[in-house]
């Protein structure tokens, strides 16, 4: 008996998983639009709603900007140093400045600081949210009146955002004159070159790109944890491993390898 029963077991499983896969994502776009409607409706930031804002955006930019930016200010100085000196030992100095830029300030910066934002701020936060659930905190605000997502995940969704954006566009200044000290040190004589060949690089194509991916890469990072944290596993078998932890954090890479793919075609095909 079990012995015939065992090929359909596979494709069950199969059909189980792809389920559960199309209801997760469902889940994000669903979730992704409420959120975006709240955003933009003026009574989503009434004064309580304002003050918890306030704490998050605290909270998840404040203790990671110093350290993030230290960082990302060692990092463009050791990148810059490889790729000078590898491009004089093949006679390509010329194009050494410019090539830093488009990796490190359009390409590496913005990820780099999606990820940080993520593993410091937006993951925990979206665990919060799932210990939340299950000790029926969500369900206590929703039977006093008040809405759950409003009041415990628009905040937090909007600190991560804030967060990302921020540290990415703190970085990729820091990227830019450490780009420069490292190529021209401590004197003005570059600057011309230096400003003529920035903007040959951020033309209004690549700068609406960046820009984009930016945001893309923000949203991304803000809301699927909170979409993990929200929602049930749906395997009563996984009840005391939240959702969030690994299928939420494998969504979320494959959104940002999806928007950096994108945005890669947008600059160079």
């Amino acid at each position: 008996m079990n012995a015939s029963l065992h090929p359909f077991i596979v494709p069950r499983r199969l059909w189980a998983q792809a389920r559960r896969w199309a209801v997760a994502w469902w889940r994000i776009i669903y979730l992704g639009a409420v959120v975006m409607v709240l955003m933009l409706s003026p009574s989503s930031y009434g004064r309580a709603t304002r003050w918890r804002l306030a704490r998050h955006m605290y909270q998840d930019t404040a203790p990671i900007l110093l350290g993030f930016t230290v960082l990302a200010a060692l990092i463009s100085l050791v990148i810059t140093r490889i790729v000078v000196v590898t491009a004089l030992s093949y006679g390509l100095s010329r194009y050494a400045l410019e090539m830093v830029i488009r990796v490190l300030v359009l390409e590496l910066i913005p990820l780099t600081a999606a990820l940080f934002v993520a593993m410091r701020a937006t993951i925990p936060n979206g665990t919060q949210l799932a210990l939340m659930r299950q000790s029926g905190h969500l369900q206590a605000l929703r039977q006093r009146g008040a809405d759950p997502v409003r009041m415990e995940l628009l905040p937090r969704v909007v600190a991560g955002v804030y967060a990302s954006i921020t540290l990415a566009a703190l970085s990729c200044v820091v990227a830019l004159v450490m780009a420069y000290l490292g190529v021209y040190g401590l004197n003005t004589a570059g600057l011309p070159v230096y400003t003529r060949m920035f903007g040959h690089v951020f033309a209004p194509q690549i700068t609406l790109v960046f820009v984009l991916k930016t945001v893309f890469f923000s949203l991304a990072v803000a809301l699927i944890p909170m979409a993990s944290g929200l929602y049930e596993s749906g395997d009563a078998r996984q009840a005391q491993q939240p959702d969030s932890e690994l299928g939420g954090l494998a969504r979320m890479f494959a959104v940002l390898l999806l928007i950096e793919v994108i945005s890669l075609m947008g600059n160079y095909y």
